[in-house]
C-alpha cells in the first residue's frame, strides 16, 4: 500500500512540476505591454527615466537554485531485491527509490546525471551509500531512467524536492471532509 502511494505522490508531483513549468497566458493588452527583448540602452551623457532603462532579463538568464549535493551515484539491484530497507519494505530494484545517508526516509530528491544532463525523482527509502566517496545509492529503474552504465558510477546533482513533513502536511490539506 505505501509503495503504491509513493509511486501515485511521485507521478503527481511529476504532472505537476510538468505544469508549473508551462508559460502564462498572455492577454492581447499584456502582450502590448510586455519587453520584446531588445534592451534599452541609455546614451552617455543624456539622464533617463531610471524605468525606460530597464533591461529584460531572460528567464534561461535567471539563477539556478543551488543543489542540495553533488558528487557520485551508485546503483544496487537484484543482490538487494526483495530484502528489507531501512524504512521497512522491500527493496524493490524496479521501483525509483535511493538510499541516502542523511536525509529523512520519504524524502523525495531529484537527482540530474550531470554527464548527460537526465533527470529523475526518487524516494529515500534506504540507507547508504556504504563508500563515503558515492553520496547516494540508487535503485535499478532510477539509474537506469538517468543512462548510468553497467560499472554503475556516475557524477549526479541533488536536489530535495519534499521532504516527508511537507507530503504528510499536503496529505492532510487535500483530504475531503477534513
Amino acid at each position: 500500500m505505501r509503495q503504491a502511494l509513493a509511486n501515485i505522490l511521485v507521478a503527481a508531483f511529476s504532472a505537476t512540476s510538468l505544469l508549473a513549468a508551462q508559460p502564462p497566458n498572455i492577454t492581447g493588452s499584456q502582450a502590448s505591454n510586455r519587453n520584446t527583448g531588445s534592451e534599452v540602452r541609455p546614451e552617455k551623457g543624456r539622464q533617463h527615466n531610471s524605468v525606460q532603462a530597464k533591461a529584460a532579463v531572460s528567464p534561461s538568464h535567471a539563477k539556478a537554485p543551488k543543489p542540495y549535493q553533488v558528487g557520485n551515484a551508485s546503483w544496487y539491484g537484484k543482490q538487494f531485491h526483495g530484502k528489507e530497507t531501512a524504512s521497512g519494505e522491500p527493496y524493490d530494484m524496479f521501483q525509483f527509490t535511493a538510499a541516502h545517508r542523511r536525509l529523512p526516509l520519504g524524502t523525495l530528491v531529484k537527482v540530474t546525471n550531470l554527464r548527460n544532463n537526465r533527470s529523475v525523482i526518487v524516494r529515500v527509502n534506504d540507507r547508504g551509500p556504504v563508500p563515503h566517496t558515492r553520496i547516494i545509492d540508487l535503485s535499478y529503474g532510477a539509474a537506469r531512467m538517468l543512462q548510468i552504465p553497467g560499472h554503475g558510477i556516475e557524477p549526479v546533482r541533488l536536489d530535495i524536492v519534499r521532504t516527508p513533513t511537507t507530503v504528510a502536511m499536503n496529505q492532510n490539506a487535500e483530504l475531503p471532509g477534513r
